[in-house]
């Protein structure tokens, strides 16, 4: 049988953190995962990429196949286990259903506590990937929303899924036992939603920070004035001081996204001139211009 880099299957280095290897992991199965992907090799890709996860994930199946990697074996090469290979440890969640994994994947960790190859063992069922879209204000206030999901054979199931306030775009809500069966009496897996934040009309996401655009008149840019401001927590009054140009921006400090140190909103301040539409408002454009004749805008 042939040797596997899980490292090169996921794209990383060796000496990965548990984070690089969850991170390269979720990018490789969004862009496979064969319900999404109908290119020819995406299914096996797909396999490849959760053996690769399975192994790498778990602390006791990683140190073991190092153990095995550090004598010198490349991906493709020919390999078979180092006698009396895997003692000491216990394999016996081997992860998904029987035959989902390779016989080299078999061949290190498929004879744990669970049986012997060709026995049916109790086996954990697959993780599922889905995305979940929310609105800005839920994503600020928390609380629940519906998922819809599809299987293979076009069946639905609908949750009821908790928002912890604050959550942020691409951060994976987890719930435990909603990803496929398990073999052979073994757990399921987990389902993993990763959440998405729908663009909003008054607010821009950046970070912990909110992030948005006031219109004034010139003459509260000029002389200054108390203005009320949305935010995601409800209306405040804000101070603009006299002399304000557009593009300035002021913060309203802990009114951004919640979390351990909550962010703020920025207001970015946009002038807009009033039409002039009739002989009253444009004699008033033009005693203005009287007024300032010196001031060049372009200067």
């Amino acid at each position: 049988m042939e040797f596997k880099d899980y490292y090169d299957i996921l794209g990383v280095k060796p000496d990965a953190s548990e984070a690089e290897i969850k991170a390269a992991y979720r990018k490789l199965a969004r862009q496979y995962h064969p319900d999404k992907n109908k290119e020819a090799g995406a299914e096996d890709k797909f396999k490849a990429i959760n053996e690769a996860n399975e192994v790498l994930r778990d602390k006791e199946k990683r140190r073991a196949y190092d153990q095995v990697r550090a004598g010198g074996y490349r991906g493709g090469e020919q390999f078979r286990p180092p006698p009396g290979f895997g003692q000491g440890y216990d394999f016996g969640d081997g992860g998904a259903g029987e035959g989902d994994f390779s016989d080299f994947f078999e061949s290190l960790f498929g004879r744990g506590a669970g049986g012997h190859r060709g026995q049916p063992r109790a086996r954990r069922g697959r993780d599922v990937q889905a995305q979940v879209q929310i609105d800005l204000q839920t994503a600020f206030d928390g609380g629940r929303t519906r998922v819809a999901l599809h299987d293979s054979h076009g069946n639905e199931r609908v949750l009821e899924v908790k928002i912890p306030a604050g959550i942020q775009p691409g951060q994976v809500i987890r719930l435990s036992g909603q990803g496929h069966a398990g073999a052979a009496g073994g757990p399921s897996g987990d389902l993993l939603l990763e959440v998405a934040i729908r663009d909003d009309a008054r607010f821009k996401l950046d970070g912990l920070n909110v992030l948005h655009v006031l219109p004034i008149a010139p003459w509260e840019a000029a002389l200054g004035a108390t203005v009320p401001v949305p935010t995601l927590a409800g209306t405040v009054d804000l101070r603009i001081p006299a002399g304000s140009q557009s593009g300035k921006k002021l913060r309203l400090k802990g009114r951004g996204m919640p979390g351990a140190q909550p962010g703020d909103q920025l207001v970015e301040l946009s002038i807009r001139t009033p039409p002039a539409d009739d002989d009253k408002q444009r004699k008033a454009y033009e005693s203005l211009h009287k007024h300032f004749a010196d001031y060049n805008p372009r200067g």
